[in-house]
């Protein structure tokens, strides 16, 4: 079996890293099993693709697309072009599509109409909300999907509502945590960590990415600034994108708390995430990685795609607005984090399960 996997942007990288270690350990045991990787360049920044190869262990890519940024249409017109060439001349059995990013979807409407056999890692997931660039994606990519491996039974469940075949729909665990699992005891201090007088528990981490957060410059500092506000003995550290960053450095801004620092590897992202007191993100997957690691998390969106970790795990859904994330954290400060636990088959072994039932299916 020949089988090409799609990276593009970060969150790409850290699921693929598993599943590359899956097909190499099928591979010692002599399974007829290859794989070309393919990197359409979506995210181009050194901190956000090169170093998690590095960090990671992700064999250097086969084939570097290099489409890098542009608006919706243009980025995925883009890697569509690029990868149908890639796709002819390098053909396989199988695409393997991670996420919801544009990547995602550009490349399995590529497979399927050059007739090649789509599997999407973490499928089914769905936030509702469809002024979210993902879940277009999502629901593109599950429509022509031909081997469902999903996160949890909801996300099943939404495929089976949707009309999937239930003989190709896998329930599998989380690649993300797969990833976690087998780096845990390789994250790393950052070089700031002194310089900051940071210490375990003592800072909240906070990552803000989405557009309707970041976008719009006085609201952003509005928010900041409450959330600057929201515990005085506690340090905010915000890993900033070079884009928000830009935004920000319109307006004069002057924070006692939070502390600006660039965008982090994954093996320091994950050390500053274990070791803090609670994280504040509109980011999805962050909550995931939260969850297994016991760290409260506060999720600065009206939805989730992800529900499991609010049922089951350590997050809260606060909106968007400051007023209901300060309601909502001050409860947790005067009584304390929720009872939480772990999801059904989060525990490290998603990808060998992935591969497994991928050899079943020639």
């Amino acid at each position: 079996m020949k089988i090409t996997i799609i990276a593009g942007a970060r969150p790409n990288f850290i699921k693929i890293a598993p599943i590359i270690n899956a097909l190499k350990s099928k591979q010692m045991e002599g399974f007829d099993i290859s794989f070309r990787l393919v990197h359409t360049g979506q995210h181009y920044d050194k901190n956000l693709s090169d170093t998690f190869f590095e960090e990671l262990n992700i064999p250097k890519p086969n084939a570097n697309l290099e489409v890098k940024s542009g608006s919706q249409a243009e980025q995925t017109a883009a890697i569509m072009i690029a990868f149908e060439k890639e796709l002819i001349q390098n053909p396989c059995d199988l695409v393997l599509v991670v996420g919801d990013v544009n990547s995602t979807m550009a490349c399995a409407i590529v497979a399927k109409k050059c007739n090649t056999k789509v599997a999407h890692v973490e499928a089914g997931i769905r936030s509702g909300d469809l002024s979210m660039p993902e879940e277009i994606n999502r629901m593109v990519t599950d429509s022509i999907t031909d081997y469902f491996f999903t996160t949890s039974t909801s996300a099943s469940e939404n495929l089976l509502k949707y009309g999937s075949d239930p003989a190709n729909i896998h329930f599998v665990g989380n690649v993300m945590i797969d990833t976690l699992y087998q780096n845990i005891e390789r994250i790393s201090v950052p070089d700031f960590w002194k310089e900051q007088q940071l210490q375990e528990k003592n800072y909240i981490i906070l990552t803000l990415h989405r557009p309707g957060n970041v976008d719009e410059v006085s609201s952003l500092v509005e928010l900041l600034y409450g959330i600057d506000n929201l515990v005085n003995d506690k340090k905010i550290l915000f890993p900033i994108h070079p884009r928000t960053q830009a935004i920000l450095s319109e307006s004069e801004t002057q924070f006692k708390n939070i502390i600006f620092v660039a965008p982090q590897g994954y093996l320091n992202f994950m050390f500053l995430i274990k070791n803090s007191f609670a994280v504040i993100t509109d980011s999805g997957g962050i909550s995931e990685e939260t969850t297994v690691l016991g760290i409260p998390c506060f999720t600065m969106r009206d939805n989730t795609e992800r529900p499991e970790t609010e049922t089951i795990g350590t997050n809260t859904i606060v909106g968007t607005s400051f007023v209901n994330l300060k309601k909502t954290f001050d409860s947790f400060l005067e009584n304390g984090q929720k009872k939480s636990g772990i999801p059904d088959l989060w525990d490290g072994k998603a990808s060998e399960r992935i591969i497994s039932i991928l050899l079943n299916k020639k």
